[in-house]
């Protein structure tokens, strides 16, 4: 904090006009400060907390446990008592807590429902669908998020992490980015945090995308992902008993890349596999 400042080298015959002209702030503000000053304690909290809603704001899940952990990797030291106690002081609580309302509604949608439960595409990359699913292993919780091609119903993306954070998602989405190379796609998905998170949304625009979100409390809205996510239930998570976070996380791409995606056919594909879907409609539109 400058203010303090001033006061040292007035002590030292510097005038105090001088020392805010040089600093960069007005004489008023200082005299201000003057009459009732702000302790270094203050100012130390002050920037804790817009550290911890930057956080919170990008990933809402996150208690101030969470907020803590990533408040020590980014180099920031604060014990987690006085995280928490800042925390609640400025009503900063996971959408998850026990301090919010019973009855815990989904966060605003930050994109219109564009594609109002019809989950049809005619051509590739035109309509994508994402959501995130979990499974215990003995290491914890492993999250997946994928994303699906509506035309051949292809996993384009996928991100796999032990942590659900906004990350999550955007990986994903940076993946199916880089590999099918979109323009104006249209990604729907439900109004989790990760998808209403700053970083997915700037993910979004950055690169042409069109963001989609169902409507609270409509479990059809979901229905084509979770006829995927049943597949993967049946024919991964469910088969054993996991024990490390990469022994599953290699299950589950092997699966998608060389059985969902290349080996198992579909009838509402005329009994084709997602990939030779794609290759007959691409040579078919070339020709």
């Amino acid at each position: 904090m400058k203010y303090p400042l001033v006061i040292d080298l007035q002590r030292d015959g510097i005038a105090v006009t001088l020392t805010c002209r040089v600093l960069g702030f007005s004489k008023q503000a200082f005299y201000k400060w003057k009459a009732d000053p702000i302790t270094d304690r203050e100012w130390s909290d002050a920037h804790l907390i817009n550290a911890a809603m930057d956080i919170h704001a990008d990933d809402p899940e996150f208690g101030y446990r969470f907020i803590a952990d990533e408040l020590d990797e980014a180099g920031i030291d604060a014990c987690e008592n006085r995280v928490q106690r800042l925390c609640s002081q400025e009503q900063i609580f996971s959408v998850f807590s026990k301090k919010k309302p019973k009855t815990i509604k989904s966060g605003p949608p930050v994109h219109d429902d564009l594609v109002q439960r019809e989950f049809v595409a005619f051509k590739q990359d035109e309509v994508w669908l994402t959501d995130i699913t979990e499974h215990w292993t003995s290491e914890g919780k492993l999250y997946a998020c994928v994303i699906k091609d509506v035309f051949s119903n292809r996993i384009v993306g996928w991100s796999i992490s032990d942590r659900m954070k906004a990350a999550l998602a955007v990986n994903a989405l940076r993946m199916a980015i880089d590999m099918r190379k979109p323009v104006g796609t249209i990604v729907h998905s439900d109004r989790g945090s990760q998808f209403r998170s700053r970083r997915y949304v700037r993910e979004l625009r950055n690169n042409g995308l069109v963001g989609s979100m169902g409507r609270v409390g409509a479990c059809g809205d979901n229905a084509a992902m979770e006829s995927f996510f049943s597949l993967l239930q049946m024919n991964v998570l469910d088969r054993r008993r996991w024990k490390t976070h990469e022994e599953l996380r290699h299950a589950i791409v092997v699966w998608i890349e060389r059985t969902y995606n290349r080996r198992r056919r579909q009838r509402i594909l005329g009994k084709l596999t997602p990939v030779e879907y794609e290759t007959i409609n691409n040579s078919a539109q070339a020709a």
